[in-house]
Formats: C-alpha cells, sequence, structure tokens
C-alpha cells in the first residue's frame, strides 16, 4: 500500500482528451519519478465539455468523458501495481446548474416541493411577484421581453420522457407538471384535435389532472408516462404548440402566463449581480452553492467517495474552497466519521482498518500571520502559502523596493496598494456581489428591528455599518459556529469593528457594538431576547461571504491592477510585504515542524496566476532593477507608435503595458535565439499573450471587464501585442527584448532550482503540477493546462545525472528534472526523516552570507544539510553566465557536525573536506549533503 501521507504528490489535470486510460500509461513514469500519489483533478461527472472539471452535475458518477468505471478500474488497479496512491480533488460546496444536472432541473419543475430543493442554497422569498417564491435564472442574453417577442424562447415537448420544457438554445427549463393540464387544452384547440382519438385521449388526462395541486410530486411520473404513451399524442402536441409561438396569435401572452406561473423566472445576465437569490460560486451564475450542512446532502454527496474509500481505490482528498462551507469546522468532524465508517464497512474484522488515518487538505488562503484552524483530521492547506514564503525569500528586497517605485512613477494613481484593494472592494460590492450584499444588510436591518434596544437602527445605515466592517476585514474568513467565537476569531472581528468604527461618519457609532454582538453571535449567548435563527443564519453566511468578497477584490481584481512586480501578484499573496530574510525564513519553518508538517507545499497549481519558472524569472527582475527600468524606459519609447489614442484614453494602458513586459519576460521561451530578428516570433506565443491581456485586463475592471467589455480598448490591446511581435516592425524591440530575456531566464532558472530544493526538504509535502519537471512558462488558466509532452519528460528521466554537461544546456529543462528525480528519490531513501524529522537552520558567515540559506532536517534514522542560494545576480555577470562557484561563505559547523556527511545529489565527486560554500555549489546552485544520525556538538 501506499504510505498513508504522501511523500510526494503529483497533480494530473484529467480531461476529455485525457482520461483514466492516458493516466495509466502515465503510472510507471511517475513511479520513476519518484511521487508516492496521483492527486487528480476532480473525476466525478462533470457538465458534459468541461475542460476543468469542478462543474459537477452528478457526485455519484465517474466522468464518463474520461473513460467511466471500467477505465477507472484499469487506473485504479495500476496505481495499486505500484504501490502509488490516489488523491481526489473533491467538490463539496458546489455543482453545475443546467440541462445535464438532475437535481437542479427537479428544483425548477418542483421548487420548493422537490426534494432536492434542501441542497440548494437558495432564497427563494427574494423572487417578488411569486407566489410561494422561486429562483431568478438569469441566463437570457437580451432583455425577458425581448427574447419572448422574438421567438428565442420556445416550448417544448419530450415524447420519449411525457414532459414540457421552455428552451432558450442550450437551456431547458422544465415546466410545472401541475401547469399541463392548460397546456394540453391549448393545444388539442390549437390544433382542432378535439374529435381526435389522441386529441380525446389528451383532454381527458388534462381533466383527471386539472384539479389544483394536481398531480402531486409522486403522481407526476404517472402522468407523464401517460402522455409519452398515449398513440398519436406527440403529433396533436407538436402541432398544437404553435399557439405558445411567437408568430401565433396571442402566443407571447399565452408562453408569458405559462412562464410566470413557474418556480424560477427567466431574466437576462445582467440582472444577476443584483437580483440573483440562489448562492453561487464567486460570481459565476453557473455553479450553485450546495447546503452541505444538511445531512441528507452530505450523505448524497459522499455516497461514490465512501465506495472508493472501502474498496481501498482512493487515499486521500483535496477539499475544494473549503471557506465557502457553511460550516467548515462541522464538514471536516463530519467527513472524518464518515471516513472512518466506510473504511469499516470493507475490514475482515472490527479494528482493522479502522484507525488507519485518512490524508485530507484542505484549500484554504492564509494571510500573513494567519494560523489554519484546527479543522478535524486534515493534515493542512494545499500550500499557497508556502509559495508565498518561496517566493518573499527569493525576491530581492532592495531591488523590489525599487521596482515598487518604478511602478509609482508609471503609473502614479495606482501606486498606493492599499488603496487599490478598497477600491477593488468597493466595485466587487457594488456590482459582482451586490445581490449577496443586499441579502445580507436586510437580514440584518430585520434582526436590529426585531427588538426594541436597535429597532431604531436605520437600515441604509447599517448597511453602510456592514460595507465599512467587509472593507476592513483582513482576511477570508472566520470560522464563528452556534457553539460560539473563538478567541483568535472574536481577536479578528474586533479589529476589523474598530477600524470601520473610526471610519464611521455620524453620531450613531454604537451602531458597531450591535454589528460586533450580531457577529460574534454574543447577542445569543447574552439571551438578549433576539432571533437566535436569524442570528446564526447572518453571521454563518456572513462568513460565507468574506471569503468570495475577498477571492474577488484580491486575487481577481486588485492584483490584476497593481502590476509594480507581477511575480508576487499570486494566489494567497500581497505584494507590498518584504520580502524574507533567511532568518525570516527558518523562523517559519521551525513553527512548520511542529503544525502541520504534513500539508502540500506548492509552487505551482491549477488557480496561480502563471508558471513557478515564469515567476522566478519576473522576481529575477528585483536582482537587476537598474537595468530593467532602462530597458523598459526604451520599449516604451520604441513602441509608442504601436498605441492606439481615443477620446484621451491610451490602448494599452501605461499600466497594462507595463505589466506586458514582465508577462513576455516570463513566458519567453529558452530555445529562441538571444538576437533578433532571426526568425518570426511562434504564432501560438502571441496567441498565449494576448488570450492572458485580455483576462488580465477584464479581470482588473477599470478599461475594460468581463461584464461590460470595452471593445476598443480590447482591439486597441490586441493590436499592440501582434505589432511589438512582429519581427517587420519592432524588430529593434524583439532583440533588445531577446537578450534581456535570456538574462532573466538564467537568473530565474537557478532561483526556480532554489526553490525546487527548499520544497522537496522544507516540512511539508512537496507537491508537482503536471509538466513542471521541465521550465514552466505557462501563464495564468487556460494556458496552464495545455497538453503535456510526457513522453519527452519519461524520455529524460536518468538515475545518474550529468550535472556539468545538464548545466551547459540548461535551457531545454531536463536539469530540472533531473533534479526532481534525485530528490523525490532521496525522500523515499529517507521517510521518517521527511515526515517526522526536525528543521534546525545552519548559520551562514562571509560577505555573501545573506545570499545563502542552510539548515539540516534531523531524526535519529539521519540527517540532512541542505544548502541554497539566492539572488545571483553577482556570481553570473547579471545573468550572463551560469555561476561556477565564487561564494565567499562558509557554514557554520563545527568538524564533528560535518564528518560523516556526504553528496546525496552526486554533483561535487568528492565531499568538499570544509563546509566552504564555494566548494558545495561549484556546479549546482544548491547541495543536499546527507549523513547518519547527528554527531555530537564540538
Amino acid at each position: 500500500m501506499p504510505p498513508t501521507v504522501p511523500l510526494a504528490t503529483y497533480r494530473l489535470q484529467l480531461s476529455k482528451d485525457f482520461g483514466f486510460d492516458q493516466a495509466v500509461h502515465l503510472v510507471p513514469y511517475l513511479k520513476a519519478l519518484g511521487v508516492t500519489h496521483l492527486y487528480a483533478s476532480p473525476f466525478l461527472t462533470a457538465r458534459p465539455g468541461s475542460d476543468h472539471g469542478y462543474d459537477i452535475v452528478d457526485h455519484n458518477t465517474l466522468n464518463p468523458e474520461f473513460g467511466g468505471d471500467e477505465a477507472f478500474a484499469r487506473l485504479a488497479g495500476a496505481l495499486k501495481g505500484a504501490d502509488l496512491g490516489l488523491i481526489l480533488d473533491f467538490v463539496p460546496n458546489h455543482m453545475a446548474v443546467g440541462a445535464s444536472n438532475a437535481w437542479w432541473l427537479d428544483v425548477l419543475e418542483w421548487g420548493r416541493k422537490s426534494p432536492h430543493a434542501v441542497s440548494f442554497d437558495i432564497a427563494w422569498e427574494l423572487l417578488p411577484y411569486r407566489h410561494g417564491g422561486g429562483v431568478l435564472l438569469p441566463v437570457l442574453g437580451r432583455p425577458y421581453g425581448e427574447a419572448l417577442t422574438a421567438g428565442e424562447i420556445e416550448l417544448k415537448f419530450d415524447p420519449q420522457a411525457g414532459s414540457f420544457s421552455a428552451w432558450y438554445f442550450d437551456h431547458r427549463f422544465p415546466i410545472n407538471p401541475q401547469r399541463f393540464s392548460d397546456i394540453l387544452k391549448t393545444v388539442v384547440a390549437a390544433a382542432k384535435a378535439a374529435d381526435e382519438p389522441a386529441g380525446r385521449a389528451l383532454l381527458a388526462l388534462a381533466t383527471e389532472y386539472g384539479t389544483p395541486g394536481a398531480p402531486s410530486y409522486s403522481r407526476a411520473p404517472e402522468l407523464k408516462k401517460q402522455l409519452a404513451a398515449a398513440p398519436g399524442a406527440a403529433d396533436v402536441i407538436a402541432r398544437g404548440l404553435v399557439a405558445y409561438r411567437a408568430d401565433a396569435e396571442n402566443g407571447v401572452h399565452l408562453l408569458h402566463r405559462l412562464l410566470e406561473r413557474q418556480h424560477y423566472r427567466l431574466a437576462t445576465w445582467r440582472l444577476a449581480p443584483s437580483g440573483i437569490n440562489y448562492r453561487r460560486f464567486f460570481d459565476i451564475n453557473e455553479l450553485a452553492g450546495l447546503r452541505v450542512e444538511d445531512m441528507g446532502t452530505f450523505r448524497a454527496i459522499h455516497r461514490l467517495v465512501g465506495k472508493l474509500i472501502a474498496t481501498g481505490q482512493l487515499h486521500g482528498l483535496r477539499l475544494d474552497h473549503i471557506d465557502g462551507l457553511y460550516n467548515p469546522l462541522q464538514y471536516t468532524a463530519r467527513l472524518q466519521q464518515f471516513i472512518r465508517n466506510w473504511q469499516n464497512r470493507s475490514a475482515p474484522d472490527r479494528g482493522t482498518r479502522r484507525d488507519r488515518p485518512f490524508y485530507v487538505t484542505v484549500e484554504k488562503i492564509l494571510e500573513e500571520g494567519e494560523q489554519l484552524p484546527r479543522f478535524s483530521g486534515v493534515a493542512g492547506t494545499t500550500g499557497y502559502e508556502w509559495l508565498t514564503c518561496l517566493s518573499r525569500l527569493l525576491v530581492n528586497e532592495d531591488g523590489r523596493r525599487r521596482l515598487d517605485a518604478l511602478w509609482r512613477s508609471i503609473v502614479p494613481e495606482l501606486g498606493d496598494f492599499a488603496a487599490v484593494l478598497e477600491n477593488a472592494k468597493l466595485r466587487v460590492l457594488d456590482t459582482i456581489l451586490a445581490s449577496e450584499f443586499s441579502v445580507l444588510s436586510q437580514l440584518l436591518a430585520r434582526i436590529a428591528a426585531g427588538h426594541y434596544s436597535t429597532r431604531d437602527y436605520a437600515a441604509d445605515r447599517l448597511r453602510d455599518a456592514l460595507k465599512f466592517y467587509v472593507l476592513e476585514f483582513p482576511i477570508y474568513r472566520t470560522y464563528v459556529t452556534s457553539a460560539g467565537c473563538s478567541d483568535t476569531d472574536r481577536a479578528t472581528i474586533g479589529r476589523a469593528i474598530d477600524a470601520a468604527r473610526r471610519r464611521w461618519p455620524g453620531p450613531d457609532a454604537d451602531i458597531f457594538d450591535f454589528l460586533r454582538d450580531a457577529i460574534t453571535l454574543d447577542l445569543i449567548a447574552d439571551s438578549r431576547g433576539y432571533s437566535s435563527t436569524r442570528l446564526r443564519q447572518f453571521a454563518l453566511k456572513l462568513q460565507q461571504f468574506t471569503g468570495p468578497m475577498m477571492a474577488k477584490s484580491l486575487e481577481d481584481t486588485a492584483l490584476y491592477r497593481y502590476h509594480a512586480l507581477i511575480g508576487l501578484n499570486e494566489v494567497g499573496g500581497d505584494p507590498t510585504l518584504p520580502g524574507l530574510s533567511a532568518q525570516n525564513f527558518h523562523e517559519r519553518m521551525r513553527h512548520r515542524a511542529g503544525h502541520f508538517t504534513h500539508g502540500l507545499t506548492a509552487t505551482a497549481t491549477h488557480d496561480t496566476k502563471r508558471g513557478e519558472d515564469a515567476r522566478t524569472r519576473i522576481l529575477a527582475l528585483s536582482d537587476i532593477p537598474g537595468p530593467w527600468a532602462e530597458h523598459v524606459a526604451r520599449w516604451r519609447e520604441i513602441n509608442a507608435g504601436f498605441v492606439i489614442e481615443f477620446h484621451n484614453r491610451r490602448s494599452p494602458s501605461a499600466g497594462h503595458e507595463y505589466m506586458i513586459y514582465q508577462a513576455l519576460i516570463g513566458a519567453w521561451s529558452n530555445t529562441w535565439p538571444n538576437t533578433w530578428p532571426q526568425a518570426p516570433v511562434d504564432g501560438d506565443f502571441t496567441a498565449r499573450i494576448e488570450q492572458y491581456a485580455i483576462k488580465a485586463a477584464r479581470e482588473g475592471k477599470l478599461e475594460t471587464s468581463w461584464i461590460s467589455p470595452d471593445e476598443r480598448y480590447e482591439a486597441g490591446l490586441k493590436s499592440f501585442i501582434h505589432a511589438v511581435l512582429d519581427a517587420n516592425r519592432a524588430g529593434e524591440f524583439l532583440q533588445s527584448l531577446a537578450g534581456f530575456a535570456r538574462r532573466t531566464s538564467l537568473l530565474g532558472a537557478l532561483g526556480s532550482l532554489t526553490q525546487l530544493t527548499l520544497k522537496a526538504t522544507m516540512p511539508g509535502v512537496p507537491d508537482f503540477y503536471q509538466g513542471t519537471e521541465f521550465w514552466d512558462l505557462s501563464l495564468v488558466d487556460p494556458d496552464n493546462r495545455r497538453p503535456v509532452d510526457f513522453a519527452a519528460r519519461q524520455a529524460s528521466l536518468t538515475a545518474e545525472p550529468q550535472w556539468d554537461e545538464l548545466a551547459g544546456r540548461w535551457p531545454d529543462g531536463h536539469i530540472k528534472l533531473a533534479l526532481t528525480q534525485k530528490l523525490l528519490h532521496l525522500r523515499q531513501t529517507h521517510p521518517a526523516l521527511f515526515e517526522q524529522g526536525g528543521y534546525e537552520p545552519v548559520g551562514v558567515s562571509g560577505p555573501d552570507s545573506d545570499r545563502i540559506v542552510a539548515f539540516t532536517r534531523t531524526h535519529r534514522t539521519g540527517r540532512l544539510l541542505v544548502v541554497a542560494a539566492r539572488h545571483f545576480a553577482p556570481q553570473t555577470g547579471d545573468g550572463e553566465h551560469w555561476p561556477r562557484g565564487g561564494w565567499q561563505a562558509r557554514l557554520v559547523l563545527g568538524a564533528s557536525q560535518w564528518r560523516g556527511l556526504r553528496d546525496a545529489l552526486g554533483s561535487q565527486g568528492e565531499a568538499p573536506a570544509k563546509p566552504d560554500v564555494s566548494q558545495l555549489l561549484k556546479t549546482l546552485p544548491v547541495a543536499v549533503m546527507a549523513g547518519g544520525p547527528a554527531a555530537r556538538r564540538d
């Protein structure tokens, strides 16, 4: 069996073009590489054609586009034969809605009477002018009235299912069977079929089921069965449905009247931000939030997962978007009990499997200084905080400050990141999440009005107070439960309340005392007479809101507006945080060694803003800020003619132009020539940069946006990219860019090898995103989901790499794969050391000491010394050549501590006689030494 805690994971993105059988062929490669677990993207049934798998429509079947049950069995067998584990990226927070989701269709058909209605987070009562409420469906491309009169909404009959549905292109909206009687009478009359046998049969059914409330939910299948079986009925209905067509007399009125009596309301997509009344995954209308806190829903969506656990085919779960759940602490506790129950079902006798831990991580963004809550049975996060930690270690802080100043000189109006973030939050509150915020504000006002002591707080003032609280809230969410508020959460809430109170323009500042006590649920604890149900609903739903609020404001808006150094603009990151010293890094690692040591360490995921090696290249700009500033100034000058001016605006904006130059540095191919023009820029590369630039501009929501694209601005942006990447038009620029990119490529590659070594040796479980064994120069998704040439990677595996030769041809990326394989095999050789070993910093002396990070991992079975360099400009002539020693630094180790260590990478020949950094790093920018148990100190 694979180890319970992975030694290393490999993230694989499954798709209709790379399914279970293709993954089977990859198993020998993963085994040879040295990972212990395949960490797969969601493979439960998703919406047909999905390119990522997060739009689940059925949690209890395997995705047929990946090969279904039989192909999965082959993959499970191959993994078992290789002693590799399988981790599933599981989606408990949401489902895709639409014609392929049987639960959702049933809810649309029956409203609250559907047994699945409890599974979706719908505020039924918020849909106006509907008896019993309903669901707003903002799916129309234009206003409802226009779509209706244009005939774009059609009533159709499914003769096999015996059911009626309204269709808008490929969107299906089922008609409630309790309205079939009216439809049948109308179509028989329109078809003039009252005297035909089929017509009489249909009228008989209309009479039988024509009483109010008929048919019931349980009897509706019988009505549909009778409609499907009635001879000639389909023909009569087809003829009679012309009555509901837009070009028929009174047809628009008839169809509108029918639609108004459904449990949903069709509307233009533009109503979504302000009117949508079901919780979504962020602002994606096609993904509806699940109420997994409902026990029936919990059981229903985990059934297949339980079976896979019981059969030993699944060894871990990665929980997607844990902060989207109503009560994550309750969920993880239930999940652990659920896992134990299914493990015991497969045990030959009680106790055989029930005590075996099951590996669970959570996708959770931790802000600076924030600690992971004590989720039940969770090994840790998926590693974004460690990605940020490594990036801050690699960035040169002095150079970063100079790049900040350069950014402010180019775009002074966006120079203050705090202001950029607040403006982004206001934009999101007013647009993308306006409906969700209004629901919370109304609930808060209702709570206040229900008690004599707070009934005079005006609704608009409560809304403003809540807005200030949200603007000042510093993290993704707190974890208040019905049981109360932890000290950590109380402190976070208190700081946000105090900051909001300081901004309050008015005499009623005590409104914040009420708001604080509502959020912490102290109003319940103190038995003040407020509605405990409404208070719990408000407090817990507010926590569900702050996560999407932060994600859309910070990750998907502010980080696409502030481009001082986009290598720091990453998921879970903050571009204003200072670089880390080696001492800062050691402090964080020593803490991690005692807390959540089995969480993942990621440097690239499907959600990162750019590939891990594109990021290190951009971070390397902080090593050579002077040459970078000079090149940017020259590029802006020679490319000025490609900028389009209109209405006192320019396209691209100055900020986007600067962003494009950084993106080009990150993605520029290592295999292209140093000088230009020797060959045209690859057309695929131009298309990738264009796609990235448009997405980045829309996410930033300044010059254009997803909701309101500015076609003229986007046309100018595309035109600029095509011009500057055209050798016939921008030869001077391309020659300059190619030469500079070669230097940053080398600096970035060296930083990447340091990043890789630290990821594989520091506390935690290293996670490898597919294809990153070679240089990962991808941009944001979908660019990072491009097909991977696994054959090339498998062919380059070698047990004993020739490091000098690999360093001489570093641009091909084989050196990175060789180092990955060596490090992973080292983890397999010393599993206890990496899983349980301690962490101790190693002192470094000498002029270059601040550019060296050294530490030991120790365990009773052995010890490891890791030495890694950073900030390579002085050793490489600002990126002109591979470094060959020359480091003026020495490890502060006694003779007995050094004695017995041997080269674990095979990069040095014989181990140096003394801990001299220049000797240790004479071929690679890193060194790893292994030995027996720690010797006594001198």
